[in-house]
């Protein structure tokens, strides 16, 4: 199966394709570019390397969440666009999932962190056990204390990612003997960790049900509600 797999989850952005979990070709940018501009340009720069067409990918999918609320709506309505015209199957991938999926080949636990602002971190942990990734808890967002908390009942080496990993590693990691920040090379997410997360999952549906994952209201919205005295 050839997947396409975008990424605009967060300021990096990504897109691959990957052919039955074999990465084929591959473009990632880090420069805060905006995604609107990038991201299609992107698409035909990894079809052109991999001399494919968009008619010879079997599936797509797309880091739906959490992270950049108008980067993920760029990339699903960027995957549902070119997977409607054949009715393509797609799959919505978790962005902290991703991330786990650059440590397949240690055996760690991944704690994915992305920056929520006001000290708080979309977070999961995942284990890797040199050859596949296991959930270990469901995506939220949570302070950088409640994490420190959850992480150090864990006695075995844990990586922290994402691009809230070095906030976290300054706030505590001198503090937990087996707390890593991970390297540059493997802290974001990318789209070739979705494309291999989509295929294991094989979470693949119709397109049209391909929504965004936030994790809670855009900040403007949260700050309308405290302002009328409603919860959020």
């Amino acid at each position: 199966m050839k997947i396409l797999a975008v990424d605009s989850s967060a300021k990096s952005a990504s897109v691959a394709v990957a052919q039955d979990g074999k990465l084929i070709s591959e473009c990632f940018v880090n420069a805060a570019l905006t995604h609107s501009r990038t991201l299609m340009p992107m698409v035909d720069n990894v079809l052109s390397q991999a001399d494919l067409k968009i008619d010879d990918i079997d599936a797509f999918c797309v880091n739906i969440g959490p992270g950049s609320f108008t980067g993920i709506r760029i990339g699903v309505a960027a995957v549902k666009g070119l997977a409607i015209k054949d009715n393509k199957p797609c799959a919505g991938v978790s962005t902290l999932e991703s991330i786990a999926y650059n440590f397949i080949d240690e055996k760690c636990i991944v704690c994915a962190a992305m920056d929520a602002r006001c000290n708080q971190v979309y977070t999961a942990l995942f284990r890797s056990d040199g050859s596949k990734i296991t959930r270990l808890c469901e995506d939220k967002a949570v302070s950088i204390d409640d994490l420190r908390s959850e992480i150090s009942k864990y006695n075995e080496k844990i990586y922290l990612a994402g691009d809230g990993a070095e906030l976290c590693f300054k706030s505590f990691g001198s503090e937990l003997a087996d707390v890593y920040l991970s390297g540059e090379h493997r802290r974001y997410q990318r789209a070739y960790g979705s494309a291999v997360a989509a295929l294991n999952n094989n979470n693949f549906i119709d397109s049209a049900l391909i929504a965004p994952a936030y994790l809670r209201l855009p900040q403007a919205e949260r700050e309308l509600r405290i302002r009328k005295g409603e919860k959020i």
